[in-house]
C-alpha cells in the first residue's frame, strides 16, 4: 500500500535544511534522484514546468529521492520546497511534487498562496485516482507524468486565483 499525504503549507524563504536532513542538490525543475525518469522524460517535464511557470507565474518541481531518511514526508517535502526557495516568495505560491519510492510516499506540497487554488482534498485526489493507480502497476513515470498533469490543470492559466 503506497502511503499519500496531500497538501502542506511551504514558506519560500532559502533556510538551511533542518538537522539530520539530506536533501539532494537542485539541478533544475525535475530531480531525479531516485533514478524513476528515463532522460527524455525528464527534459519533457522540465519543458511542461517550464510553461506552466510562465503562463502562471507559478514554479513547480518534481522530486524523486532515494530515502527520505526516516522523516515523515510532510516535513521533508515542506522543508524541501522551504530550502530550495520553489515559488515567489512574496506569494509562497510554489509546489513540490515528491516521490519516495523506497517508501512508497508520495506527497503534493504546496505554498499557502496556492492553498485556495490547490487545497488539500484536490492534492489528495490527484494522489488518489491518478498517481497511486500508476505506481501500482509499476509505472512510476506515468504516476508522475499524470501527477504533474493534475497539479498542472488545478493551478493553471484557468485557475489563477492566488496571483
Amino acid at each position: 500500500m503506497v502511503a499519500l499525504a496531500a497538501c502542506g503549507s511551504q514558506a519560500t524563504t532559502k533556510a538551511g535544511p533542518p538537522p539530520g536532513y539530506d536533501f539532494p542538490a537542485m539541478a533544475g525543475r525535475v530531480v531525479d534522484q531516485a533514478g524513476l525518469l528515463p532522460q527524455a522524460d525528464e527534459k519533457r517535464l522540465t519543458t511542461q514546468l517550464a510553461s506552466l511557470e510562465r503562463t502562471t507565474g507559478h514554479q513547480m518541481v518534481v522530486v524523486t529521492v532515494k530515502t527520505l531518511g526516516g522523516h515523515p514526508i510532510e516535513s521533508y517535502a515542506q522543508s524541501l520546497g522551504n530550502y530550495w526557495g520553489i515559488g515567489r516568495r512574496e506569494i509562497n505560491d510554489g509546489v513540490v511534487l515528491l516521490v519516495a519510492p523506497n517508501e512508497r510516499m508520495v506527497r503534493i506540497a504546496v505554498g499557502k498562496g496556492l492553498e485556495q487554488t490547490l487545497a488539500d482534498a484536490e492534492a489528495k485526489a490527484i494522489i488518489e485516482r491518478v498517481v497511486i493507480p500508476a505506481f501500482t502497476h509499476g509505472d512510476m513515470q506515468a504516476g508522475i507524468d499524470r501527477g504533474v498533469d493534475g497539479i498542472a490543470r488545478e493551478i493553471g492559466p484557468t485557475k489563477r486565483k492566488a496571483s
